[in-house]
């Protein structure tokens, strides 16, 4: 079974220790759930953007969590996944 999982990054790209730790997730659903309800507590832990991985393939990213941002890469993601 596929593994699901967040990198957390600064804005340049170095990887950070998140201010809210993940669970492995099973599903892409259930990982981009997770990110929609804590990405405000770790945007204010220091983290400025996430990727998602399936084991060790990563499927997007870099994703801003700073909001205005935010809101336009989920908009941009909603329009592919047709």
């Amino acid at each position: 079974m596929a593994a699901w999982t967040w990198r957390f990054e600064t804005a340049d790209g170095t990887e950070v220790q998140p201010a809210v730790q993940p669970e492995e997730f099973t599903t892409q659903g259930d990982a981009e759930s997770w990110i929609g309800e804590q990405w405000k507590d770790l945007r204010a832990g220091g983290t400025d953007q996430v990727r998602l991985f399936e084991d060790s393939t990563e499927i997007y990213g870099p994703m801003s969590l700073h909001a205005e941002e935010a809101e336009a890469d989920a908009e941009a993601e909603a329009g592919t996944e047709a």
